[in-house]
């Protein structure tokens, strides 16, 4: 099979790098060098429809990225790299500069912050100060712009009148000149930013901003799209999860899968805590008239298992376009005047309290799923963030590397709790299964059991 090679050159950052830092990379079998290959491999696979991961890998073999010392800076060689990148031989500018941001996170992480031992990352506020040390080496903290960053969270396995709603969505945003973050993979984190960018094309705004955070564990299964136009790559979920929720002005909530679910858990979990009560954070869960039913089981859910405390922290609203957006520019207004009462920044929520059991990563082992305390006895948060955690367990059983490892070998993860939570648990994955929310292609064959 004949072998094809690719030289790029950055266009924008990173255009040098140490020989230290060089070495890291060509060090075939070292952390930094398999990490970027594989979120390489992700990024050049924009806009493909499949989390098919079996699939992904066997083509993933023949591919490698090899980065070269030039005089004028660095070149990364692709190897056998996926057409679907390409225009006339010439590489998607979008996804040259999302190649270059893999590298400057990955390296930064791994050196700076991980490996230098720079923070304490079993103590809470030590993980706080380095998220904030990985968002600002991304720059997409600015602390001369107003508060107008909407985080949009959803499906990327929708269908196309979900698909097209999150674009009306996002354009009814854009149009009010409100940026968007995402996860910044396919499906409802490519709708908004699509639909906002006619928005901010129609009101001359040229600096719209489309910023896509994602993780190592599973940008392989939810490819940048190409028109995300800042991409920071962080080490695991949690921090991504906090990265989020410390950005965002507003959270938009589409349909989704159980990776949606883990999102919405983290969140509610988060504002429940104590301290947290007086602190403004407009939340909109909305799909179009066809999702109704489901999201009125998502609401019946959160009921069952938080209670109407956690409900009146969002605003449920079907098939309204306009007024989501109404609702996200008013609540930004309240989140602004907040900040200003407490002198806190605008491009970074320092006021929120983010518990620790929201910040140290889970390790989705079967003892770890089947010991999670799901129980009504415990203070509210703990239930969310363990409630977020088995979610976030289901998510790698379905498209995660490792979690799917997992299932393969010991069989589905068990989860055992109180009756009325896992009945409400059962009825809602049952929903994600029928509607085919928990992947985009092939038939699902569940990764866990509920014990009740």
């Amino acid at each position: 099979m004949q072998t094809h090679y690719q030289l790029i050159h950055p266009k924008t950052h990173l255009r040098v790098l140490s020989r230290y830092e060089i070495q890291q990379l060509k060090d075939v079998g070292s952390k930094a060098n398999e990490l970027v290959r594989r979120c390489c491999y992700a990024v050049l696979n924009a806009d493909r429809l499949s989390d098919d991961y079996l699939q992904l890998n066997d083509e993933f073999k023949r591919f490698d990225v090899q980065v070269q010392q030039q005089d004028r800076g660095i070149v990364l060689n692709l190897i056998n790299p996926p057409a679907c990148a390409f225009v006339d031989g010439e590489i998607i500018r979008g996804i040259r500069e999302q190649l270059f941001s893999v590298l400057r996170d990955i390296l930064y992480a791994q050196d700076s912050i991980i490996r230098a031992h720079r923070f304490n990352l079993d103590d809470g506020e030590d993980i706080t100060n380095a998220t904030f040390h990985l968002l600002r080496n991304a720059g997409v903290l600015k602390p001369q712009v107003e508060p107008n960053l909407v985080v949009c969270w959803g499906g990327h396995a929708i269908p196309r009148n979900e698909y097209k709603y999150s674009k009306d969505v996002g354009y009814h945003l854009g149009l009010r000149g409100l940026d968007i973050g995402t996860g910044c993979g396919p499906g409802a984190m490519k709708g908004p930013m699509k639909g906002a960018a006619i928005g901010h094309a129609k009101q001359h705004i040229r600096e719209g901003r489309y910023i896509g955070i994602t993780e190592p564990s599973i940008i392989a299964t939810e490819a940048p799209n190409p028109i995300v136009n800042e991409l920071v790559i962080l080490p695991d979920i949690e921090k991504r999860l906090e990265a989020f929720v410390r950005m965002a002005h507003g959270i938009v909530i589409f349909p989704g899968g159980p990776g949606t679910a883990e999102e919405l858990l983290y969140l509610l979990g988060v504002l429940s805590h104590p301290d947290n009560q007086s602190i403004p954070f407009p939340i909109v869960i909305t799909g179009p008239k066809e999702t109704e039913d489901y999201l009125r089981d998502i609401d019946t859910f959160i009921g069952d298992t938080l209670g109407e405390a956690a409900q009146a922290r969002y605003q449920l609203i079907i098939d309204n376009p306009i007024e989501v957006a109404r609702a996200m520019a008013s609540g930004i207004q309240q989140v602004r005047a907040y900040r200003e009462s407490v002198s806190d920044a605008y491009f970074f929520n320092w006021s929120l309290t983010v518990a620790h059991a929201f910040q140290f990563p889970f390790d989705p082992t079967h003892d770890n799923m089947r010991n999670l305390v799901l129980s009504h006895d415990i203070p509210q948060h703990q239930l969310a963030a363990n409630l977020r955690c088995a979610f976030s367990g289901i998510v790698a059983g379905n498209v995660k590397e490792s979690g799917i490892a997992r299932v393969q070998q010991h069989g589905p993860y068990q989860l055992q709790g109180d009756a009325r939570i896992l009945a409400g648990m059962d009825k809602l994955l049952s929903t994600m299964v029928h509607h085919g929310r928990m992947r985009i292609s092939g038939e699902y064959t569940p990764c866990y059991e509920l014990i009740k």
